[in-house]
């Protein structure tokens, strides 16, 4: 081919791309949820599918692939067409955990999948067992150090955000406590209700049991106060340094055309921004959107991968 018809060729193709990035979306998007509905990642995305769906008037459906931690939804949007019409909201976990969690993947999050941008954030909240004679951290942690044996705590599973969250307490505070875990924070919620366990890290979606008595809050794991607990204080007022939130966000397979990318990451801030969508978000729990440039949402994985993987690392844990 001549060096004319190659340039002519090339300037085809990307009036083609832009052409077809102006016009994007013609038809119905898709945004993969890791975990059931109910779960921050798939209220997340409902939230703002359906805020999506009337800027662009055109569909966006979520569809629930569950299983492995996350990794199937994962593996599905990765391998999907890079065309912007599947996409993943998917928690931090599945970039800055898993990688260094499980032995053998399907898919390699961090290669395969691009991110567009953050969507919002929430916090744990250290929950005990209501009959259990401490009321706030310095008491828990003093109570802990004299216990014999070690204290039982809850988790989600091994490996869960549950679990590392308050190994990493555990090393602030310098006390021992028996991971317990658990087929979800369903079930581990039930645990410490029960007496089976008297501690857990959870999502502020519990509060409707700490304020109906049945799980004592006595802090919650990022450097502000939850606005569901205003009351209830953060672990960083009692160990300076301590911050342990989650993050969900907006991610497209490798290959995705850049003006598609862009086109997305407007649209996202521009919903981001609205006052219904901070709405819906506090109403599911207490998440709060949250908004990052690409440049420091790269920086967040990137920061989390370190926290984690050397976490993981000293705990040994690995998953098959």
């Amino acid at each position: 081919m001549s060096l004319r018809k190659c340039v002519l060729a090339c300037l085809v193709y990307w009036l083609g791309v832009c052409a077809f990035a102006q016009d994007y979306p013609q038809k119905t998007v898709r945004l993969i949820s890791p975990i059931p509905p109910g779960g921050a990642p798939d209220l997340i995305a409902r939230a703002v599918g359906h805020r999506l769906a009337m800027l662009w008037s055109q569909p966006v459906v979520v569809e629930n692939k569950i299983g492995s931690n996350g990794q199937l939804a994962a593996e599905y949007a990765a391998h999907a067409t890079a065309d912007g019409y599947t996409l993943l909201v998917g928690m931090d976990s599945l970039f800055v955990i898993n990688p260094y969690l499980y032995k053998q993947s399907t898919v390699d999050v961090n290669k395969e999948l691009i991110p567009i941008a953050t969507l919002g954030a929430n916090q744990f909240v250290l929950s005990i067992n209501a009959n259990l004679p401490v009321k706030t951290l310095p008491e828990f942690v003093a109570y802990a150090k004299n216990a014999k044996p070690a204290l039982a705590y809850a988790s989600g599973g091994n490996g869960s955000q549950h679990h590392l969250t308050m190994e990493l307490l555990k090393a602030k505070a310098d006390i021992d406590l028996l991971h317990v875990p658990y087929k979800g924070g369903t079930a581990a919620t039930t645990a410490t209700i029960g007496g089976e366990t008297v501690a857990m890290f959870s999502g502020t979606s519990n509060s409707s049991l700490i304020k109906a008595g049945k799980l004592r809050a006595i802090a919650v794991s990022g450097l502000a106060r939850s606005k569901l607990l205003p009351d209830v204080p953060t672990v960083s007022e009692f160990y300076p340094g301590f911050d342990n939130t989650i993050w969900i966000g907006l991610f497209a397979p490798r290959g995705t055309p850049d003006l598609i990318v862009q086109r997305l990451r407007k649209d996202v801030a521009r919903v981001l921004a609205s006052h219904e969508l901070a709405e819906s978000f506090a109403n599911a729990g207490g998440i709060e959107p949250f908004v990052t440039s690409p440049d420091e949402m790269q920086k967040l994985i990137k920061r989390d991968q370190a926290k984690y993987s050397k976490l993981i690392s000293e705990l040994k844990l690995k998953i098959d």
